[in-house]
């Protein structure tokens, strides 16, 4: 069985490492990062299949930012966007960005394992189709 990777970027440490280590439970090589500036940094150094991204994060780099930037380094990584209540508006931005989906929070770990397949699914069929991994 092959193993995917999900790089996931959210400022809330105890939500980040709660999703990390159920990510892991659950067969998949996850990492976490708490702020846009560092996901950019791991994302320069490994590949992700799906990348889990928090839309409303303190300090210099907000999630579309985060998000723009990220797609120069690895436009194949599929992205599920997280988003509270107020932010929705951020949410269809980044879906026009080209995100795979978003979902709210406080987020249903089921609901958001459905959203992991689903993205990979997606991306396997892309290289598939292409010949080529990406």
């Amino acid at each position: 069985m092959e193993t995917f990777r999900v790089l996931v970027v959210d400022d809330e440490v105890d939500f980040l490492e709660t999703l990390v280590n159920r990510l892991k439970k659950r067969k998949f090589e996850a990492e976490g990062v708490t702020s846009g500036e560092a996901a950019l940094e791991v994302l320069k150094a490994k590949t992700f299949d799906v990348v889990v991204l928090d839309m409303k994060m303190p300090g210099g780099m907000d999630g579309i930012e985060t998000f723009r930037e990220m797609r120069k380094i690895q436009p194949h990584a599929e992205v599920i966007l997280l988003t509270g209540h107020a932010s929705v508006e951020t949410s269809i931005e980044g879906m026009k960005l080209g995100a795979f989906d978003y979902l709210l929070k406080p987020v249903k770990f089921e609901e958001l394992l459905a959203k992991l397949a689903a993205a990979i699914e997606k991306k396997v069929s892309r290289e598939r189709k292409s010949g080529r991994p990406q």
